[in-house]
């Protein structure tokens, strides 16, 4: 049987433009889905109102990701092969707090295309502009395609935002251990519209070799942005520039997870947080995490 291949010189490829807006409702049920209760996120009678937690972008760009068939334009691409992708990597740009009332168009467009040793990566840029044109975020999301040979050589890894290396051999500065309720999975689910079935369904998630439900990476991901920006940013998450890292794990409902900072780096004007995240058998989940901040 022909292994699935994925042709490099498809990189470029332009998406659907994506027109949606941000209201207090959405802003508030992210938050809740992972327990945050910081009052920048709920507190709507402040001078300044609200604003969103600084993952929340991604409960917006996956109106693009989980349908993403029906935003290639090209007809060469092959969309197929996409059904089997894992989320791999991600770096979320934060050009300004999402507050209610922002209109958005998000562009996008497949940046890069490169082999890796499980199959093909795939980056995808969705930059999100008011409608009047100020930026607002940008985000590159790295899709794995888990046994897609990639054809050509890989192409556009030059246009990839950087990403920080942390030392395994570097002690942690402080780590805090986040439980994982057992309903987290369906909470994150309905309150973001990220949805998934190896998420909700443990007949589905074992049925494509996972030992049951896994949590959200996204939820993951949040879950240790709250603990920085608490212990580091003074609960203030509009200190938040920019968010990445690479999924490299599963998070079992019921269980705990180790949220680890690593290192700080002072920048001329902004602070990098280095992190990690490890399950309740010490695997990473999470790796390379990295939030700046002003």
């Amino acid at each position: 049987m022909k292994k699935p291949a994925l042709d490099s010189e498809l990189t470029g490829t332009i998406l659907r433009d994506y027109e949606t807006s941000v209201n207090w409702r959405d802003i508030m049920n992210y938050s809740a889905a992972i327990g945050d209760a910081n009052p920048r996120y709920f507190d709507d009678e402040r001078s300044n109102g609200i604003i969103a937690h600084p993952v929340y972008p991604v409960a917006l760009t996956w109106n693009i990701i989980g349908r993403i068939q029906e935003f290639i334009v090209s007809e060469k691409f092959p969309t197929e092969l996409l059904l089997s992708q894992v989320h791999y990597t991600e770096h979320l740009e934060i050009h300004q707090p999402l507050s209610p009332g922002l209109e958005l168009v998000i562009k996008g467009q497949i940046v890069a295309i490169l082999p890796h040793r499980a199959g093909t990566h795939v980056i995808i840029r969705l930059v999100a502009r008011e409608k009047e044109g100020a930026p607002v975020f940008t985000e590159h999301i790295g899709a794995m395609l888990r046994g897609v040979e990639c054809i050509g050589g890989g192409s556009g890894k030059e246009s990839l935002p950087i990403v920080q290396n942390i030392s395994d051999a570097v002690e942690p500065c402080w780590a805090s251990t986040v439980s994982i309720d057992q309903l987290m999975p369906f909470v994150y689910d309905g309150c973001t519209d990220i949805v998934f079935p190896i998420h909700t369904s443990i007949k589905f998630a074992r049925m494509v070799g996972l030992p049951g439900i896994i949590l959200q990476g996204t939820a993951t991901l949040a879950l240790a942005v709250t603990e920085l920006v608490n212990r580091e940013l003074n609960r203030e998450p509009a200190r938040v520039k920019s968010v990445s890292c690479r999924f490299t794990g599963m998070v079992l409902p019921g269980s705990n997870i180790s949220v680890r900072m690593i290192e700080k780096r002072k920048n001329n004007t902004t602070t990098d947080l280095l992190f990690d995240v490890c399950n309740i058998n010490g695997g990473r989940v999470i790796s390379s995490g990295c939030l700046s901040a002003d």
